[in-house]
């Protein structure tokens, strides 16, 4: 499967998701993002990321969080699931670094609420909740999870919170029990697919990280990647990188619209 990298002399694997911040493309999305995670961290709020599966969530929010100074700022990164609070009160303790072994809520919130002050105060350093994949947790989770950025006798905002996930995340906030919580969204943000211009943007952008400056991708296979994905990353990069590989055993130097439409029928 490399014959396509020495075919077309490429240094690494192109279009792969885990790109280091430095990486990644500066879109107009992407910088939409970082200003509005900056502004909800600044004041200590909460901040909603939301898109379809593969828009490229998760990179943003790595960007985003690579772009806070890390003596500043400590970003507590968990991933949520279909579970009870006290399973995400789990994750949080553990990335704090607490060692608490009970199931009681009430200790959990009170250890979790204690740790952010200490290191607000004492280490000068702001804790930064990150939930990815939000949209999966359940309703009585969201009408707890403000319980954690709520401090007796102070009303300083000490944990700003992140929430990322699908567009049913709104719809989740949207009910009742999820008021509390939603009351402290000062920012939003929605991923959407990217238009054709940046799609041929990011393809030479990928290349060029592989070490290749030509732009291998014709103007047919570019509109088909777009057309394929609906400008949506993760099946842009599969479609990219399966048409490469597929151009390649052709023996063809340009990758083509056929060539896409080869690599769709391995993916999809």
């Amino acid at each position: 499967m490399d014959n396509h990298r020495v075919f077309f002399s490429l240094k690494k694997e192109p279009f792969i998701s885990d790109l280091k911040p430095n990486e990644m493309l500066e879109t107009h999305e992407l910088i939409s993002v970082q200003n509005r995670f900056d502004y909800a961290v600044g004041l200590g709020g909460i901040g909603l990321v939301t898109g379809e599966i593969g828009s490229g969530k998760s990179t943003a929010l790595r960007y985003s969080a690579a772009m806070l100074h890390p003596s500043e700022y400590r970003c507590v990164y968990v991933v949520a699931s279909s579970g009870s609070i006290i399973e995400l009160y789990r994750q949080i303790i553990s990335k704090l670094q607490i060692f608490l072994s009970t199931n009681s809520k009430a200790l959990m919130t009170d250890m979790i609420r204690k740790e952010i002050k200490k290191q607000v105060l004492g280490k000068k350093i702001k804790p930064v909740l990150i939930i990815d994949e939000a949209s999966l947790l359940r309703l009585e989770v969201f009408a707890e999870l403000h319980t954690i950025t709520q401090f007796e006798k102070d009303s300083k905002p000490w944990l700003p919170v992140i929430l990322a996930g699908q567009s049913n995340l709104i719809d989740k906030l949207m009910y009742r029990g999820s008021g509390p919580l939603a009351s402290r969204i000062i920012a939003r943000s929605h991923l959407e697919g990217l238009n054709l211009d940046m799609m041929r943007k990011y393809l030479a952008h990928h290349l060029g990280l592989a070490g290749v400056e030509t732009n291998l991708f014709d103007d047919t296979a570019a509109r088909a990647i777009h057309q394929g994905s609906g400008g949506l990353l993760r099946k842009a990069n599969h479609l990219a990188r399966g048409a490469l590989i597929a151009a390649a055993a052709q023996k063809s130097m340009t990758v083509k619209a056929d060539h896409v439409r080869l690599a769709s029928t391995e993916i999809f």
